[in-house]
């Protein structure tokens, strides 16, 4: 193998590369769909564990990932192989993912305390392994081009394919994998859940070495920094430096604030569908479609919006609308200005706003995402030294807080509107709704705030990537 460069190429990424690279996200979003929308509902109300209970056992497992996220991406950034630093751990985390995801939702016949303790270890483990392979797969975006529209493009299929992954497996839980004996999806049914979990894991597993094997071929060209033997010490010190930097503690923040509100939405989102839209059949097999178009639209839609008005203006945009747009249904419900959920218009309004709604959010974090593969050049020329793995493995701290700080704050939820129990009343419902409006609104305005406050944007990228092309000559 011939010495790899240590900056990547402005390129375009061949297609083939681009699509086994993005179908990697797959494997996320199967996670993210299960992790968010149903284990707080499969611990509280399927298995009645006390809600506020659950929703601190997997807030304590959230801990723990602020030190577990930082490591992988600085052992993944200081990992040498004939493989590069990215691929060996994109192959080893496979398999341990799928077994921590079958553990997570077959608990055996436990007392309760035994049974929090289980689902806090196990989310654990599955962060784990899901961080073992997230991370440096993410890590690859700043490294297979410096290109600054091609790096939005790259994000732009890893998004589109990781909506694909929750969508599928959505569509699949609520026609196939859940349903009860009348036809009706059953998610309170314990015993659906061990196919459930299967499906998810086979699923994660092969879309993990399809994207690994696919982009097996970029090992050569990829950057392969020189690695300075040094103290412990000095290395915890770079890495504080690193992290220092002004625009990634933006990104940190508004991701911080928009995935605690996504958490929130998903983890509310079956009481919601249920309760507050009395979804039927129809409603559920069309609910996957509609959200997965709006994901579809952000692909086309976001990286022309961010060329023509930069990726920071054209984020916070995206968000404030986002913001709107969920919140509105569910205000003019309150006022009582909504078509009722008898009738023959709600729904596809309902599933209207949805997906524009969601075309809006997934095109926020998108670009997000392509800002944070920016960063990387922005710090080397800082500090000398490239470190896509903390980054990034900052980057996905942020994303998981939509099953951790989100499923916590739903829990909270659910707790103070005393939605628990085998009566639900209308008041309960009401104030469920508010709370969840509230809080969204809230968390997105304050994610606009900080993608609109992101300190540099194509003109300071390009000529970092000429000034750091020089000085490596």
């Amino acid at each position: 193998m011939s010495e790899a460069p240590t900056l990547p190429p402005v390129r375009r990424l061949g297609q083939r590369s681009t699509l086994a690279y993005g179908f990697g996200a797959y494997a996320y979003g199967v996670k993210d769909f299960g992790f968010s929308t149903f284990l707080l509902l499969f611990y509280s109300q399927v298995l009645h564990l006390p809600v506020l209970m659950v929703g601190l056992a997997i807030m304590c497992a959230l801990v723990l990932d602020a030190f577990i996220d930082p490591a992988i991406g600085f052992l993944s950034d200081n990992t040498r192989s004939r493989w590069g630093r990215r691929h060996p751990w994109m192959y080893a985390s496979a398999l341990p993912i799928a077994a921590g995801w079958i553990l997570l939702w077959n608990p055996p016949a436990m007392s309760q305390g035994a049974q929090l303790l289980w689902v806090f270890a196990t989310a654990v483990f599955v962060r784990t392994t899901i961080s073992a392979y997230e991370v440096p797969s993410q890590a690859l975006t700043p490294e297979l081009s410096a290109d600054y529209d091609e790096r939005t493009r790259l994000t732009a299929y890893r998004y589109l394919f990781g909506w694909l992954g929750g969508m599928v497996t959505l569509f699949a839980t609520y026609m196939w994998l859940m349903v009860g004996p009348d036809g009706q999806p059953d998610q309170f049914n314990p015993a659906n859940y061990s196919a459930f979990a299967l499906f998810g894991a086979v699923t994660m597993v092969i879309a993990i070495f399809i994207s690994a094997i696919g982009t097996h071929r970029e090992i050569g060209r990829l950057p392969r920094p020189e690695i300075v033997r040094k103290p412990l010490g000095d290395h915890f010190r770079e890495m504080g430096q690193t992290v220092r930097n002004r625009a990634f503690l933006l990104l940190m923040l508004a991701g911080l604030c928009y995935y605690t509100a996504q958490g929130i939405s998903f983890a509310l989102s079956n009481l919601l569908y249920l309760y507050v839209w009395r979804f039927d059949t129809l409603g559920f097999a069309l609910l996957a479609p509609s959200l997965f178009l709006g994901a579809t639209i952000a692909f086309l839609m976001a990286p022309r919006v961010a060329a023509r008005l930069g990726k920071p203006q054209a984020a916070m945009f995206f968000m404030l609308a986002a913001a709107i747009l969920l919140s509105t249904p569910y205000v003019l419900r309150l006022a009582g200005l909504f078509p009722d959920p008898a009738s023959s218009a709600m729904l596809p309004l309902l599933l209207s706003i949805f997906s524009v709604n969601t075309a809006c959010s997934v095109s926020a974090t998108l670009l997000g995402a392509s800002m944070m593969a920016d960063v990387v050049e922005d710090s080397e020329a800082k500090t000398g030294r490239r470190s896509e793995g903390v980054f990034f493995a900052g980057a996905f701290f942020v994303q998981k807080c939509c099953s951790g700080f989100g499923i916590f704050g739903a829990s909270l939820i659910m707790h103070y509107t005393s939605f628990q129990g085998a009566t639900i009343t209308p008041l309960a419902i009401d104030r469920l709704t508010l709370y969840f409006v509230l809080s969204y609104l809230v968390l997105g305005f304050a994610a606009a705030w900080a993608y609109r406050n992101f300190p540099f944007g194509r003109a300071e990228h390009v000529a970092r990537i000429e000034a750091l092309a020089k000085g490596g000559n």
